[in-house]
């Protein structure tokens, strides 16, 4: 059964092709089984306390962190924090190791994908006043422990409840 609106947006690739990229996606891990993403976990320190950055997702509201899809020509990391900007306003100095990764499914038209994220540390400097999906998104700083609790991933809330004391060790510099 065909849908009337993925023809549409598809009538103009050739079947082979339109194929191939249905099949094929552009950031398919190499065991073909998820996509991979990248993401910052802006944070800040505000009277000794860990403070974690948070934006709802643009359809169903929900509370995540900024990421998205790798970027040709950009390290993974610098990926990670142009997604910061462009979702949360935010800018500052950003790890080049990920503090971890969680995986979730994202919503398509017509199916789910399962995707990894890996998630980068960010320690803020700077908030914008405006950003490129302001009117978008609700950007909202918590508390460590209450961050990890608004988030619907447990590996991802197990990252945020990891943060403080990564933060505080020295041997792991951001």
């Amino acid at each position: 059964m065909e849908i009337p609106i993925l023809r549409r947006m598809t009538k103009h690739i050739k079947p082979k092709l339109l194929k191939a990229k249905l099949l094929k996606p552009k950031f398919l891990k190499a065991d073909k089984l998820r996509l991979n993403q990248v993401g910052a976990l802006p944070f800040r320190v505000v009277d000794g306390e860990i403070e974690v950055l948070l934006v709802t997702s643009r359809e169903t509201r929900r509370w995540l962190i900024p990421k998205g899809w790798p970027m040709k020509g950009k390290k993974p990391h610098k990926a990670a924090a142009q997604e910061a900007q462009e979702e949360a306003g935010v800018k500052g100095k950003i790890a080049d190791k990920p503090l971890g990764h969680y995986d979730y499914w994202k919503r398509r038209l017509v199916h789910f994908d399962l995707c990894r994220v890996d998630v980068y540390p960010l320690e803020v400097s700077k908030q914008l006043k405006r950003w490129k999906e302001k009117g978008q998104r609700e950007a909202r700083w918590f508390k460590a422990q209450e961050a990890a609790d608004q988030v619907l991933e447990p590996a991802l809330a197990g990252l945020i409840r990891q943060l403080p004391g990564k933060v505080a060790d020295p041997a792991v510099s951001v």
